[in-house]
């Protein structure tokens, strides 16, 4: 195992997206394996030292940046095995956490298998996305990435080595986990009491439900619990075709409705992932690709996975959806062929390049939001990011996933008051989509940015029960202090 403490050779793990600049940390240990992993949590109770997970630096919330803690980087640990069949239509792939998530799909992919889950950043690192428990497009058919992870192993900071595949450990009638390990000895954990939002994607503090499995208070506790060092991830085949599409809508109205109504899956229609563009997003865009129709209200990207046999039914059933709301569909593109599909995704992907690169010449970073609420209050949700904007002038754009009634509002402050007053606005953001019923990060998670907003979300009674959990499992608080809870909060 490598350690590094040169400034120079580990500043990079003083930084990810979330343009915290003040990170700092003694050094850096690079595990060649499991062991070593284990071996140095064994030690942290005697030696004093406490740990941040270090994934591929591709985060927002700055959940990776250490404040004089010591930084595991989880680089080595990236094997990633050939899929397994588990019966005909599933398969299974053993993967280290640091393998890049671009490299499992591929390698998934090669043999005739897909991953589902897709964030939009491909050079994470998988353990990360099962952390954070990631989310993307594909998550509007498949689920986040809890639905996908068949066994995971975690290292305790007591040095247990625990195997945990899905159903092995469930919390039954009693709603608590029984574990008994060499290092921890008998451990009792009671699921959280509180309920979760009604939202079909939520990423914010630890996961509860009836009846629950181990495995998932792991998947999405954001590295507070344990090392998560290897994974089996649940395949299946790659769809024999995939029709992908951007259409473009002259008014909102249109565009909510044909959203709406595709999401009833009904007359052959079936989307895997439903995306949304508002006109200033377009307008951004337009830079790259000029020929996006002007006067548009904003646009829907759209996939539908079909067969050879099935394509042109498919297409039609789309056609008529279009039609019925008034798409502008002469100037809408389809992509049929890998190539076209190709493109599509390069247009999606272009838009926070456009952004980022018009940033760059600006004094502020932009202010933006992962709130989801139901599907009832998304239009609420959506007309109060809208009207907040333009009361104050600000510039701004509002894209991402629709279909699971989450979209980004990124804020794009022309100086330093209107950083200021965006800052302070993105309170009222949260305050609204709680009062909707919403969540306070649907993918991105918390980090250390968010944890304050968390306690807004739960309140102090749900913090303490995230506190006892981690206390169980963390008893010498080691592992991601600052993650999720905010440090003030285990002193009560």
């Amino acid at each position: 195992m490598i350690y590094k403490n040169d400034p120079a050779l580990i500043q990079g793990f003083l930084e990810d997206t979330s343009n915290i600049k003040t990170g700092h940390t003694p050094g850096v240990y690079f595990p060649d394996n499991v062991t070593d992993v284990s071996k140095l949590l064994r030690e942290s109770a005697a030696s004093g030292k406490k740990f941040v997970i270090a994934g591929n630096g591709t985060g927002t919330t700055g959940g990776r940046i250490p404040f004089g803690d010591y930084v595991i980087a989880m680089e080595k640990l990236n094997w990633i095995e050939k899929p397994v069949t588990s019966d005909g239509n599933k398969a299974i792939m053993t993967v280290g956490a640091g393998a890049l998530l671009e490299d499992i799909q591929k390698k998934a992919e090669s043999f005739g298998w897909l991953y589902p889950p897709d964030p939009t950043e491909k050079l994470c690192f998988i353990g990360s996305t099962i952390a954070n428990n990631s989310s993307g497009a594909r998550t509007y058919k498949y689920g986040p990435t809890r639905n996908h992870i068949a066994r995971i192993t975690v290292v305790l900071t007591s040095g247990d080595i625990v195997d945990i595949p899905r159903g092995k450990y469930c919390a039954g009638k009693d709603d608590t986990f029984h574990l008994d390990l060499p290092f921890a000895g008998a451990l009792e954990i009671k699921v959280p009491g509180y309920n979760l939002p009604l939202t079909s994607k939520h990423n914010a503090g630890y996961y509860s439900t009836r009846d629950m499995d181990l495995i998932d208070l792991f998947i999405g506790s954001e590295g507070t619990l344990g090392v998560i060092v290897e994974a089996d991830l649940q395949l299946i085949p790659i769809p024999e075709k995939i029709i992908s599409c951007l259409v473009y809508f002259s008014t909102l109205d249109d565009l909510f409705h044909f959203v709406d109504n595709a999401k009833k899956k009904t007359k052959g229609v079936d989307p895997r992932a439903l995306e949304f563009f508002d006109c200033n997003s377009l307008g951004f865009l337009r830079k790259v690709y000029p020929e996006i129709p002007a006067n548009t209200a904003g646009a829907v990207f759209f996939e539908e996975e079909t067969s050879q046999e099935r394509e042109d039914e498919t297409l039609e059933a789309w056609f008529e959806l279009m039609e019925r709301f008034n798409a502008m569909t002469d100037e809408s593109w389809i992509a049929l062929d890998v190539d076209e599909q190709r493109a599509m995704k390069a247009f999606r992907h272009e838009l926070p390049v456009q952004v980022n690169e018009w940033l760059s010449t600006q004094a502020e970073s932009k202010i933006s939001t992962d709130m989801a609420v139901p599907d009832t209050s998304f239009i609420e949700l959506y007309n109060f990011y809208r009207h907040s904007c333009e009361n104050h002038g600000f510039r701004y754009i509002i894209f991402g996933h629709i279909g699971n009634a989450h979209v980004h509002l990124n804020i794009l402050p022309a100086n330093h008051d209107e950083f200021i007053t965006a800052k302070a606005l993105y309170h009222d953001f949260v305050e609204k989509a709680l009062e909707l019923g919403g969540t306070l990060s649907a993918e991105h998670g918390i980090g250390k940015l968010k944890a304050g907003y968390l306690v807004k979300m739960f309140g102090n009674d749900g913090i303490q029960e995230m506190v006892r959990i981690k206390k169980i499992l963390d008893p010498h608080l080691v592992l991601n202090m600052g993650n999720l809870i905010p440090e003030d909060y285990y002193q009560t």
